[in-house]
């Protein structure tokens, strides 16, 4: 079987980013740009006041003194969004308004809670700092500067800067679709009371979740009754619509695991199937008509385990993120752990984490069926055991998968 190295591997090097795509400011929030944008022009496009107050020359400040101010007469008020006023002679001020454009001659704001103003006059009792409260054109960025380059997420303030220099519009790798599909006769919806034999599919739920979080955007197909058929129609119209096929059951070996079989009909080439580790090992990776369709274990452990080892480092990487991969630590576990016998797989383990004396410690959740979903909701963190590790006593060291904290590598 492959291992999880070579697994790993073999996804991310047919994961390429996807071809970019200019959106409106208003979509591109946690996308990632696709090439540097440049300032066509300054920020800010004036030299402006920062304050409400008055504008003057510095040097017509210079004698005032407590006691002894300097009267200087008014000549006009300038409130912003208008054109400047006419150029300021010596000796005189402008009252002002918060982003109005400096008129020539002035170099400097008297906030107007330091000034003593009256009928068409203002007194200045202290002198000022030449440029005090100006905000200068092209003070927070350039003309043909760069202003965000490729590969950065586009957060709130990239958003704010890319509107400040007038793009509307900024070219991101798109959010990558992903087509959701679950199988099972014995599934039925949530709000479903199950009947005998029958169990309610989380998966489908879980799973869109997750690619929610990744930043993709789910396609989720009616869940399938195992018939070969209709397993045949959904992968046929998810390869059509979506960037990545993402099913769910239906991969293994039972005589109703139609996935595998139906995706050779289609074309698809195998990249690997089986993966020596615990649990997921029925996992699958084809390529089909330019997709990726992974082929998930229905367990739901398996599930949320493999799509966040695997599927969420491809998403990412298809939608231009520099950092694939969770954050990994070593802990020490509080308790000794022992596998039931040589299996020659990788384990993945749900665990706690607890920061204490510059060291996480780290507890199992509980029991680790591949069927008890709870154990993902208790856990902040997976534990990876080698193949070759049988045992680990209580104090020792075990590498770490910190599955909620953003990616850092």
């Amino acid at each position: 079987m492959t291992t999880f190295q070579e697994a790993l591997r073999l996804v991310l090097d047919r994961a390429a980013p996807l071809p970019p795509r200019s959106v409106p400011l208003a979509e591109a929030l946690g996308r990632v740009a696709a090439e540097d944008i440049l300032a066509v022009e300054p920020v800010p496009p004036f030299t402006n006041s920062a304050m409400d107050g008055f504008a003057v020359r510095a040097a017509d400040a210079a004698p005032a003194a407590p006691g002894a101010p300097v009267r200087l007469p008014v000549l006009g008020e300038i409130p912003a969004g208008r054109p400047s006023a006419p150029a300021l002679p010596p000796g005189a001020a402008y009252r002002i308004m918060t982003g109005a454009a400096m008129p020539e001659g002035a170099d400097s704001i008297v906030p107007v809670e330091e000034a003593q103003a009256g009928d068409g006059w203002v007194e200045l009792s202290a002198p000022l700092r030449q440029g005090a409260h100006v905000r200068l054109a092209g003070e927070d960025i350039q003309a043909g500067g760069l202003v965000v380059p490729g590969g950065r997420i586009l957060r709130p303030a990239e958003i704010g800067v890319l509107a400040s220099i007038g793009r509307a519009e900024v070219p991101v790798h798109p959010q990558v679709r992903v087509a959701v599909i679950t199988t099972g006769d014995e599934l039925v919806d949530a709000g479903t009371r199950p009947g005998p034999g029958q169990i309610r599919d989380a998966n489908i739920h879980s799973l869109a979740a997750q690619v929610r979080a990744a930043g993709g955007l789910p396609l989720c197909f009616p869940r399938l009754p195992d018939r070969r058929g209709e397993v045949a129609a959904a992968l046929a119209e998810a390869l059509a619509g979506a960037d990545v096929v993402l099913t769910n059951g239906g991969v293994s070996v039972g005589d109703f695991d139609y996935i595998k079989e139906v995706l050779e009909g289609l074309g698809a080439e195998q990249v690997f199937w089986r993966v020596a580790q615990k649990p997921g090992g029925p996992l699958g990776l084809w390529s089909c008509r330019g997709k990726l369709v992974f082929g998930i274990p229905g367990n739901p452990v398996a599930a949320m385990l493999m799509f966040e080892e695997y599927v969420r480092p491809a998403l990412r990487r298809m939608m231009g993120f520099a950092r694939l991969h969770r954050p990994e630590r070593l802990g020490v576990l509080t308790a000794p752990w022992r596998k039931h016998g040589p299996d020659g797989r990788l384990n993945f383990l749900r665990v706690t984490t607890k920061a204490r004396d510059g060291r996480l410690e780290v507890t199992l959740t509980g029991p680790q069926g591949s069927g008890l979903l709870s154990s993902m909701m208790l856990a902040d963190a997976l534990a990876l055991i080698p193949a070759e590790t049988l045992a680990i006593p209580a104090g020792g060291d075990i590498l770490l998968h910190l599955i909620d904290e953003p990616e850092d590598h």
